[in-house]
């Protein structure tokens, strides 16, 4: 059935018909709780009334025309997204490596008219961006860029999390640095508590634009709208797209007014980024976030579903650390770990490993009680059997 597909996804042996909250159905009509919410997309959960009604009503009335014309919508969602970050001014696309590539032309605009004729942006090991050519240049792992050289120049890489390695850079082409404030795909990997703050002391010493990753912990997933909000600071860009639109493909690089005039008319563009239908779509996600308190909830769920985890997993050898923030959860374990997607479908459950070797949750915000503790049990339980046959 997939041999007219090219075989860029190692997919599961199981295929959904629909969904409802937490829970997806495939076509034998089995129920599986979705604790990966489609990689940290489906942040209502799947066939969300609100989000279902306005795409229905938007599909009727208008999907597209182009940015070659005003589209109020796009319009609306560019004022609610700059009210709830802080900064000025928004660019729409498609996907979270779109809104990069964005950050990383406005970067080297920024550069330019410093006079920098060779920008180079700061990057970090571990780090991932997107799969397109600038995107995958600034991501840190060797094996997604493996077989797609010569990559273009111009990063920067030091150790994830060491804001000091950042400090000790003297180059006078360094006009930004890009930074995830959580490594996702890098292994759920949390900073110390001030890296943030210092980044940005050490950004406005010099003059360089802090640039950071919003497309997976943006949205409400770390407990905050934004992740960065946690430290307390204002980065000069933010990108965004996953949890957007709840499953319709939308991205946008969120900008301060200084940093936005680096970009003007022709400089770049794209010919879907926030049509109508994906503006009112994130539009509704807003909306939902903050009319069910969302966030907040996420906030709270994510410590309980953290507490459920570490109390099932207490004294487990082979588990290296329980860690995350808000509902991004990563179980290290010692051993490899990566057919536990697999196993995991076995017991009804949908979960994803990354780093070879953690257990990654992202589960819905609105996910309840019952689900939580079912997750908790549920990935308990893989983890336990897996770690017994590998000490067998």
């Amino acid at each position: 059935m997939m041999q007219a597909l090219i075989p860029t996804y190692k997919r599961l042996p199981v295929a959904f018909t629909h969904g409802d909250g937490s829970w997806l159905y495939d076509d034998h009509g089995r129920a599986y709780l979705d604790g990966i919410a489609g990689i940290a997309v489906c942040v209502l959960g799947h066939s969300h009334p609100g989000v279902a009604a306005a795409i229905a009503e938007q599909a009727r009335t208008l999907v597209h025309t182009s940015n070659l014309y005003r589209i109020p919508l796009q319009e609306r969602l560019a004022d609610r997204l700059c009210q709830l970050s802080g900064l000025d001014a928004a660019f729409f696309c498609n996907s979270g490596a779109e809104a990069n590539e964005a950050a990383i032309k406005l970067a080297r605009s920024h550069a330019q008219q410093r006079g920098i004729t060779e920008p180079q942006i700061v990057v970090t090991e571990g780090a991932f961006h997107g799969r397109t050519l600038g995107a995958l240049a600034a991501t840190g792992n060797p094996q997604a860029q493996q077989g797609f050289a010569p990559l273009p120049e111009g990063f920067r890489r030091v150790p994830y999390a060491d804001a000091e390695a950042i400090a000790n850079l003297d180059d006078e082409r360094i006009s930004a640095v890009l930074i995830e404030p959580l490594q996702g795909e890098g292994g759920v990997k949390l900073p110390p508590a001030d890296y943030l703050r210092r980044l940005r002391q050490i950004c406005d010493e010099r003059g360089w634009l802090l640039m950071i990753d919003e497309v997976q912990t943006g949205m409400g997933r770390t407990g905050q709208m934004f992740a960065f909000q946690h430290s307390g600071i204002r980065p000069d860009v933010i990108t965004l797209a996953k949890a957007l639109g709840n499953g319709l493909p939308i991205g946008a690089c969120l900008a301060d007014s200084k940093s936005s005039a680096c970009l003007g008319p022709g400089s770049h563009g794209t010919t879907f980024g926030g049509n109508p239908l994906a503006a009112r779509a994130a539009l509704t996600v807003i909306d939902t976030l903050e009319q069910e308190h969302l966030v907040a909830h996420a906030a709270s769920a994510g410590n309980a579903l953290m507490h459920h985890l570490q109390e099932r997993l207490a004294g487990t050898d082979g588990v290296k650390e329980i860690r995350g923030q808000g509902l991004m959860i990563g179980i290290e374990l010692n051993q490899e770990a990566t057919q536990l997607p697999l196993r995991a479908l076995d017991k009804g459950l949908l979960i994803n490993v990354t780093a070879g070797s953690v257990v990654r949750l992202l589960p819905p915000l609105n996910i309840n009680d019952a689900d939580l503790q079912h997750l908790a049990d549920g990935v308990a339980d893989l983890i336990g059997e897996h770690l017994a046959e590998y000490s067998a």
